[in-house]
């Protein structure tokens, strides 16, 4: 099990380098196709029903704006995927806002690289909820890079969140690539007693026993905590110094707002590490 499809989402913030070379560095360990896509941020439905007329003088020069910032933002990525020796790779410009465009490419790919939201870089062309809506709709699993901190690797030292859900077990299956590569995987239980049924007599066991079958190492550890769960886990992730966070991403949309989980809504805003989610 390898991905040979990653799409890496670029554009003109001061993390999209950081993500493509860690991007690059994943597309590199499993010979992978990289592909490096832009958005202008205009919805492509707008385009479909016609309400866009080129006769507005101010809205052709926004236009022209927002397309040359995506054809800053691939060129870039070009110059990249190029300098570090990427043997397959491309780049491209979508007519679309973020969620759109990137979630339609999602499609194809086998995972899927973005940057958290930073409320202290305001977008043009990414709304803030662009991580929830991925999570929710692209039916992939979702690689998102915090907008602060530098890491040396990713997915040396993993850490899982394990409560036994479908949303866990699917970004488990998802993440199998990654924790092939690891050194140690670490595989964490919160407050186990108050679903007995699904982690059974010795909490963890079972996964284990999955993941060991696929040459992974593994080592379980169950908790208990009163606290927020979310704060719980990245304290925990700092503890056991871990480079990667995988875990299931709860929550459910209404119309274009996302609702999403607790723990999930915790990660998101205050991740420490990358933190892969499948839902």
């Amino acid at each position: 099990m390898t991905y040979k499809t990653i799409l890496v989402h670029v554009d003109e913030s001061e993390r999209s380098n950081f993500r493509v070379r860690l991007a690059a560095e994943i597309a590199k360990g499993d010979a992978a196709h990289l592909i490096g896509t832009a958005v202008t941020g205009v919805s492509r439905f707008i385009y479909q029903d016609g309400n866009i007329s080129a006769n507005d003088p101010n809205l052709t020069i926004h236009l022209k704006y927002l397309r040359e910032r995506a054809e800053k933002a691939v060129a870039n990525f070009n110059r990249q995927a190029e300098s570090v020796g990427l043997d397959s790779y491309e780049s491209m410009i979508a007519n679309d806002e973020a969620g759109g465009g990137i979630g339609l490419q999602a499609r194809y790919s086998d995972l899927v690289i973005i940057g958290q939201t930073n409320r202290d870089e305001p977008s043009p062309s990414v709304l803030p909820d662009f991580p929830e809506y991925l999570i929710m709709n692209a039916g992939r699993p979702v690689l998102i890079i915090p907008y602060v901190g530098d890491f040396t690797s990713v997915a040396k030292r993993p850490l899982i969140a394990w409560d036994a859900s479908r949303e866990a077990t699917r970004a488990i299956t998802d993440a199998i690539p990654l924790l092939k590569r690891a050194e140690l995987v670490q595989v964490a239980i919160f407050n186990s007693k108050s679903v007995p049924d699904a982690h059974g007599e010795q909490p963890g066991s079972d996964i284990a026993l999955y993941l060991a079958r696929h040459g992974i190492k593994v080592e379980v550890s169950v908790h208990k905590t009163n606290t927020d769960i979310g704060n719980a886990l990245l304290s925990l992730a700092h503890d056991v110094d871990s480079d990667m966070l995988v875990m299931g991403g709860y929550g459910h949309s209404r119309f274009r707002e996302m609702i999403m989980g607790g723990v999930t809504r915790t990660i998101l805003e205050s991740m420490t590490v990358p933190v892969l989610m499948s839902h």
